[in-house]
């Protein structure tokens, strides 16, 4: 995929069959999925024998390449080729408006499979990403938008299994992972509003690089298992701004999503927030609903300092704040695409049982598809039954939300998802 937000120098793209492939070409883009070629980059200078090897062996059958960064292949060689002024991909939009028209949907077991794979592709990807820019390198916005591909295709493939198990991630990857997962609820709220699909991938690279800041502060505020003193506080404040300065730097323009996303998803409705102290309607939408992404994904995951709240308690504790902190029509939107009891969230049934929520029904918001483990009136674990709250005749339904501290439960992600 290239990007609508690609800038820079005037180049000249050669899309090139891999046995056309030379020492001395600088790649920019691989034809096929992101998960199934060998390399993070997706644009370096072809230099070593290994690498062009691993090309080779990889199934991979096309490549972009910039004859301006280095060697040009013959004309009959190039399959396709276009010049792009200013970084301005004209020609290749259109394929990125339809992407993922023809995936067909898959069941939430199948798709964790490749949300685990993509989860952990991007995991490496986003940290070596946060390691260039804090060295002050050019961060490869090639690789960014192969991740917001993968996780667009998994989002239509299944809108619930890679939003849910992106919360999985542990303290010490929290900063580069957290991007991962604002960028997919992005993602899956801008399909919610009705974007196009290039709004939607916007939206996604907008999610992606919105914490970019946080890249240059100070590790051990970073990371500090505790509260963060007032001056910490005003330290950390400032990393919407380095971001800003960052993608400047990255040649991404000042009135781009990118950097409204980056700047502004701090801000509030009643002005509260930071940098700008924005106020309603000074707050674009995009930037709300990143504010709304950001706050969700921080308080469902695990920190430093503290434990993740269950997700249905943190839909509601944002409930609560809901017109001072958010805009109410879209936070109704994102309640719309996560569910008012979202995926991982312990509930109790009208029957005395726990269970846990395993994926949203298409019937009903307050009537998830729920996976019962646990009896309450017998005080004893029951062999696990899966239940449709939806379904007609369903005698079933959810009386409150619960806890999973006061039950003991540490491995609700076992329960939900099967993995230890």
């Amino acid at each position: 995929m290239v990007s609508s937000q690609h800038w820079g120098e005037r180049k000249l793209l050669k899309k090139i069959r891999v046995e056309d492939l030379r020492l001395g070409m600088y790649i920019t883009e691989f034809c096929g999925s992101w998960v199934e070629h060998p390399f993070w980059r997706t644009r370096f200078l072809l230099s070593n024998p290994k690498d062009l090897k691993s090309i080779l062996n990889s199934g991979i059958e096309e490549v972009w390449i910039d004859s301006s960064r280095g060697d040009d292949v013959s004309s009959a060689a190039a399959s396709e080729s276009m010049e792009l002024f200013q970084g301005r991909v004209e020609s290749r939009v259109g394929k990125v408006a339809v992407a993922g028209d023809h995936l067909q949907s898959s069941t939430m077991e199948d798709e964790l499979v490749q949300a685990r794979k993509i989860l952990h592709l991007s995991k490496n990807a986003m940290a070596e990403m946060f390691s260039d820019a804090r060295m002050g390198n050019t961060v490869d916005m090639g690789v960014a938008c192969n991740i917001v591909e993968q996780i667009s295709n998994s989002i239509v493939r299944n809108p619930c299994a890679l939003i849910s198990l992106s919360r999985l991630k542990q303290a010490d990857e929290y900063t580069y992972m957290h991007s991962v997962a604002v960028a997919a609820l992005m993602m899956a709220l801008a399909r919610e509003l009705k974007f196009d699909e290039v709004g939607v991938k916007e939206a996604g690279i907008a999610g992606l690089m919105h914490d970019l800041g946080k890249a240059v502060m100070p590790l051990d505020i970073l990371n500090k298992p505790g509260k963060l003193t007032e001056h910490e506080f005003g330290i950390m404040k400032a990393h919407p701004g380095q971001g800003g300065e960052m993608l400047l730097s990255q040649g991404i323009p000042a009135d781009s999503v990118t950097m409204d996303v980056c700047l502004h998803h701090h801000e509030k409705m009643d002005g509260s927030g930071y940098p700008h102290g924005l106020i309603g309607d000074q707050i674009s939408t995009l930037a709300k609903m990143g504010a709304i992404c950001d706050v969700y994904d921080a308080i469902t995951s695990d920190r430093p300092y503290k434990d993740g709240w269950d997700p249905a308690v943190s839909i509601q504790k944002m409930m609560s704040w809901s017109g001072s902190h958010f805009d109410p029509v879209v936070f109704q939107s994102f309640v719309k695409t996560v569910g008012i009891y979202p995926v991982g969230s312990l509930v109790r049934l009208s029957s005395g049982k726990l269970a846990i929520v395993i994926e949203q029904s298409e019937g009903s918001l307050l009537r998830p598809i729920v996976r019962m483990f646990y009896s309450v009136n017998r005080a004893r674990k029951i062999s696990p039954v899966v239940m449709d709250l939806s379904r007609p005749g369903c005698d079933e339904s959810i009386v409150q939300r619960e806890n999973p501290k006061d039950w003991g439960l540490s491995d609700v992600h076992v329960l939900c998802f099967g993995e230890e």
